[in-house]
């Protein structure tokens, strides 16, 4: 049997089906129905946040949000996640410009911004890599000092907590996907927040071509989601807390499993964190090493994934002139290995052998 990465976890399906059974009774498919009524007034309910907007996937939010803000010119974000953090801001007509992540977290590293910004700058978009935080005092604080909106790609998040408040709280915006091999999932599917009503208002206006039955205010986009994509959160969110607990339980058999005098593990630096537990990122000494494990797991049916490659800033269409020297070298050198709650610990077992047999 292949073992890959990510597993997505999917309900009993009577808990699935009993949704059904009411979309069926309504013949309400999509259009801002009850069922996903429902799930936003849960998801506002488990985050402690009232202006949140279930859209039809986490790159939608990004791009959203930046619409919404109105932002020109340059955006300062990070080289290390996936590619939609930089397409979307390219999508919207505003150029990336990428500072370098810390070693120890993979996020990026808050002390390099201010150097980067320049009159032209419009916002700072960084991402909570494998769902932990980045150092969101000492960006803030940025933020405030240059009158920039900082919005947070939390596409990894849901479910982790800093200083007792959910991680997507943080931040003037925040996104979140709720893609199929996430944490917690709808199929398909994302979330946007923000601290602003005004804004909040404009952008349900976006998430629906700008009108309210026939009165139009502004322009907009197709950003609804189902009521069959919003029913499998409803299914799923009551399973979370227990598929965390089954997450954590994998993760610290691998810590207690691998070498880690020779790679490393990219941790948050935060005691007040409560971790989600949505990857298990490690980093390998160099880069034939990471081939020779990716080829050694393969061989046994076992496909890890480079998470994140490549380095957003060496993507052609990017056009960026932006040195990332650290997140150059991780991507080459990272793996995020297979964790989902009902992984076999006899596979985190063979796992974990292998890996120390070739570094």
């Amino acid at each position: 049997m292949n073992i890959y990465v990510t597993k997505t976890f999917l309900p009993p399906r009577e808990e699935y089906e009993k949704f059904l059974d009411q979309i069926w009774q309504s013949h309400w498919l999509t259009n801002n129905g009850p069922i996903l009524q429902s799930l936003e007034e849960e998801l506002k309910n488990f985050l402690g946040f009232e202006q949140l907007l279930y859209v039809s996937n986490g790159t939608i939010a990004i791009q959203l949000i930046i619409k919404a803000l109105e932002l020109k010119g340059e955006v300062i974000t990070t080289p290390y996640s996936y590619c939609a953090t930089t397409t979307a801001v390219l999508w919207e007509n505003c150029k990336p410009v990428f500072v370098d992540i810390n070693p120890h977290d993979l996020n990026i590293n808050a002390d390099l911004i201010e150097e980067k910004i320049t009159d032209k700058t419009s916002a700072i978009l960084a991402t909570h890599v494998y769902g932990n935080p980045c150092e969101v005092e000492k960006i803030e604080a940025i933020g405030k000092k240059y009158n920039i909106p900082v919005i947070y790609d939390a596409a990894h998040a849901f479910g982790a907590e800093l200083n007792g408040l959910p991680v997507l709280n943080y931040g003037d915006a925040s996104t979140c996907s709720f893609h199929a091999t996430k944490v917690f999932h709808t199929i398909e599917g994302g979330s946007v927040m923000c601290k602003n009503e005004a804004l909040f208002e404009k952008l349900k206006l976006y998430r629906s071509f700008g009108h309210v039955n026939d009165d139009y205010f502004s322009l907009g986009i197709n950003a609804k989601n189902s009521e069959f994509h919003a029913a499998m959160g409803r299914a799923v969110l009551p399973h979370l807390a227990t598929n965390i607990a089954k997450r954590r339980q994998k993760s610290e058999l691998y810590d207690s499993l691998l070498d880690f005098e020779k790679l490393f593990k990219p941790l948050s630096h935060y005691t007040e964190f409560k971790s989600n537990y949505a990857y298990y990122p490690v980093v390998f000494q160099d880069a034939d090493i990471t081939d020779k494990v990716i080829a050694a797991l393969k061989e046994e049916n076992i496909y890890p994934r480079r998470y994140f490659y490549p380095s957003l800033n060496t993507l052609p269409y990017a056009h960026s002139q932006d040195s990332c020297p650290v997140s150059e070298s991780v991507v080459s050198r990272v793996l995020s290995l297979p964790l989902y709650p009902d992984l076999a610990d006899e596979d985190i077992h063979r796992i974990s052998k292998i890996i120390n047999q070739h570094i």
